[in-house]
């Protein structure tokens, strides 16, 4: 877990997105590289099109999810599970994001970009634990 939480820090300073770096972990795990996906997941960028809205450590520990429990081909079938998995993890976050005021980019941020290298980095490495607890719970890695 520490490793990962090392290459997510790594990539978080390299200029990659909150989503971005869940994405990238997912790939490591799998020992896979997919750079269309890391740029298709660029659109959720702060907090979705750089709107300010959902933080982006949310979106992306959604697409975490999805990405090992989620359909990907026509053979595949969705895990069970996955709405139950994206509930906990959007319910946690929203308790753990309320010392901020909220979900959502602008206000985890405070508008102030210079939080971004401190509590940006916290929150998206905790909600990374929390997506990988779950997973791990459901047997999915």
């Amino acid at each position: 877990m520490n490793d990962m939480l090392d290459k997510l820090l790594e990539n978080f300073q390299k200029g990659y997105s909150c989503s971005q770096v869940m994405l990238l972990v997912a790939l490591e795990i799998e020992g896979k590289e997919n750079p269309e996906l890391i740029r298709a997941i660029s659109g959720l960028r702060g907090g979705i099109g750089r709107s300010g809205e959902v933080c982006g450590a949310l979106s992306g520990g959604m697409c975490l999810l999805s990405y090992f429990g989620g359909k990907g081909t026509d053979e595949e079938e969705e895990n069970e599970n996955i709405k139950i998995m994206s509930k906990e993890l959007y319910n946690w976050f929203v308790s753990y994001t309320s010392e901020y005021g909220g979900i959502d980019c602008r206000q985890i941020k405070d508008d102030n970009p210079d939080n971004r290298l401190q509590r940006c980095a916290t929150v998206v490495r905790d909600t990374l634990e929390k997506s990988i607890s779950i997973l791990q719970e459901y047997k999915l890695i």
